[in-house]
């Protein structure tokens, strides 16, 4: 069993679901979670999260239901530039950031175009996470990715919504496994992450743990139940 899942969207991040994060902080109780991400969208996202619930985040418990909670965002990178959908000064009071390519944000580019994106992106230093980098409809370079991923101190983010039946991502299996292949050969950490949009999916790894594993990839990169660690981790910038 995995103890933090960092990557998880409330009611502020619209798609239909009603949760606070009252609600998802006691779900990852029942579930025996000890760390809690709330990274809801970016304001690029329709109807989710705007300037001032960012900014209201500041003001928010750390603890609720004996869950630690960290209050992130998942920005939206918007083109090759590495360009986001949040200030800096709001940023820089969020304890982390994933960014990640949407369709709705992002007009996809040749393989070369997209790895530029990401690597920009990493260079931002609120950003920790590389959020489903392994989207078919966005292809990259991934040894690329994780060279720059270890410069940068990023750590690859492995979706369960990526790899579950349920996910509209295609089969993202061969690029899953690369990630892998290169976060290995370069030492750069992973996190397996629900993207539970809403309670139903907090803390439920069963098709990314499955994977991982079956991958042979080594536990010591995978930072879930390396607690302390994970917190310096995403709040060094």
């Amino acid at each position: 069993m995995y103890l933090s899942d960092m990557h998880t969207h409330s009611i502020a991040s619209g798609h239909g679901t009603s949760c606070t994060i009252s609600d998802m902080a006691k779900t990852a109780s029942s579930k025996g979670l000890k760390l809690l991400g709330i990274t809801d969208h970016g304001p690029a996202t329709l109807c989710a999260g705007t300037p001032s619930y960012f900014r209201s985040l500041t003001f928010s418990p750390k603890k609720r239901f004996n869950v630690e909670l960290l209050y992130g965002v998942e920005l939206n990178i918007l083109d090759t530039e590495g360009k986001i959908d949040l200030e800096e000064e709001l940023l820089s009071r969020l304890d982390y950031a994933i960014a990640s390519m949407h369709a709705q944000n992002y007009r996809t580019g040749t393989k070369a175009e997209n790895t530029n994106a990401y690597i920009n992106v990493m260079k931002h230093p609120a950003v920790k996470i590389l959020g489903h980098c392994d989207n078919p409809a966005f292809p990259a370079d991934y040894e690329a990715l994780a060279i720059a991923a270890k410069e940068n101190g990023i750590a690859f983010e492995i979706n369960e919504a990526s790899l579950a039946p349920y996910g509209y991502r295609g089969d993202t299996r061969k690029n899953n496994r690369e990630i892998l292949y290169w976060a290995r050969k370069y030492g750069v950490p992973v996190l397996l992450s629900s993207d539970s949009h809403g309670a139903e999916h907090i803390g439920d790894f069963t098709y990314s743990e499955e994977f991982i594993h079956n991958e042979l990839f080594p536990e010591e990169l995978i930072l879930n139940n390396q607690l302390p660690k994970l917190k310096v981790f995403l709040q060094t910038r």
